[in-house]
């Protein structure tokens, strides 16, 4: 009979489901243009439910982080899994953008924001030695969502109209959640020993959050995840748009083309994870940053029916947005420790908050100003290029206090 800890993988599988769910945020691209049709709203409006979505999502994780270990993994997923679902089915009865702002972005960010750090907490209990393959790889489910609800959003569009795909969307999300959640826990103590999970545990650098907030290394750390995020979620927020508008394609290869981002938004959670754990977290940014750098030069020097610009830029963007979603969690088990976790990540992730409110006014204050999106592509290149600095400088400052070390030494 196989023991419970060799099954440890399902906890990957059940997270990636779960996440699939979640991430379908990053499909919201394909609902813009009908609701600016329907509305009669601007690009900044229609931002709006994703923006605020986004912001709550962010702002709920640290606060549901302190109720993970107390309630368990199944009770928080179950709990957010429900707000989640609500929001979605009381966004089938929106008449207007506001309205639309509050129940999908409010009430749905809120529940993924209560469900996000519980699957991700298990796999990284149970896979404490290589943290940063077990959460890169569950984390991958949010973002190949898009992979298959952009499709299928598009076809629900298409057949249904916009209201009803939310209705549909937030039936399948309740029932998805519901069956994929139950088996969720954490390794008790008795799989921790038959695992070898604990073994030679170094519990030195398990800083709790009140340590965590007076720590540099957070606002470094802080400082680098949301400049990573207010690239990614700039581009993820303005794909369809961009494929339509700049390049040509029309809605169904848009809808096609953000699909494929999402491969790549999917694959870019375990490789960064991977490499975060090799090279910690300075050098990680530091290729990070170059690469949104190189899209955005590749962005810029598109137009109409430069398809294979579009995708490999994009392609890029989306990679490396997910990759931050696991170098930061990486980053915080890493330097302070797995013990509060699930805590100190929630606070981090309000990075990610401001790199959404930022992201969303500055695409739709760029289109609506000049017309395009294709200048967004200019403050991008600005942020990474910040995001560089930082960390040659945290690097330079650790060569220095290692080579003083040394020198104390001899």
């Amino acid at each position: 009979m196989i023991s419970k800890v060799k099954q440890r993988t399902i906890f990957i599988f059940l997270g990636v489901i779960i996440y699939m769910c979640l991430g379908s945020v990053y499909s919201w691209s394909i609902f813009r243009k009908p609701l600016e049709e329907i509305l009669n709203i601007s690009s900044t409006e229609s931002s709006l439910p994703y923006m605020t979505f986004l912001i709550f999502y962010a702002l709920s994780m640290p606060l549901a982080g302190n109720f993970i270990e107390k309630y368990g993994p199944r009770n928080i997923t179950l709990f957010g899994g429900a707000i989640v679902s609500l929001g979605w089915f009381l966004s089938s009865l929106a008449n207007s953008i506001e309205m639309l702002t509050v129940t999908y972005g409010i009430i749905g960010g809120i529940g993924v924001g209560i469900v996000y750090g519980a699957p991700m907490a298990v796999s990284a209990k149970w896979f404490p030695n290589k943290k940063g393959m077990a959460v890169g790889l569950t984390l991958s489910g949010f973002g190949l969502s898009p992979f298959v609800t952009a499709p299928i959003s598009r076809l629900l569009i298409e057949y249904f109209g916009v209201f009803s795909s939310f209705r549909i969307l937030s039936l399948a999300f309740f029932v998805i959640i519901l069956i994929f959640a139950l088996p969720l826990r954490f390794p008790n103590k008795e799989e921790e020993v038959e695992g070898n999970i604990v073994k030679n545990k170094d519990t030195s650098s398990d800083l709790p959050l009140k340590k965590v907030l007076i720590d540099r290394k957070f606002y470094i750390l802080w400082t680098c995840f949301a400049i990573g995020t207010f690239t990614g979620l700039m581009a993820i927020g303005i794909s369809s748009p961009v494929a339509q508008e700049i390049i040509g394609l029309n809605p169904k290869m848009s809808a096609f083309s953000v699909a494929l981002f999402a491969v790549f938004n999917g694959l870019g959670r375990p490789v960064f994870g991977v490499i975060t754990d090799k090279i910690k977290f300075e050098k990680t940014a530091i290729i990070s940053f170059g690469l949104i750098i190189l899209a955005s030069i590749i962005m810029l020097n598109s137009g109409k029916g430069n398809v294979i610009f579009y995708i490999v830029s994009f392609s890029m963007f989306w990679f490396i947005l997910g990759g931050w979603l696991a170098i930061a969690p990486t980053a915080v088990s890493n330097i302070f420790g797995a013990k509060n976790y699930a805590r100190n990540y929630g606070f981090l992730f309000t990075a990610y908050g401001v790199g959404a409110v930022v992201s969303s006014v500055t695409s739709g204050i760029i289109k609506d100003s000049f017309g395009s999106y294709i200048y967004v592509f200019y403050p991008t290149i600005v942020s990474a290029i910040i995001g560089i600095l930082i960390s040659i400088l945290v690097l330079k400052e650790k060569k220095v206090r290692e080579i003083k070390i040394n020198t104390d030494l001899n």
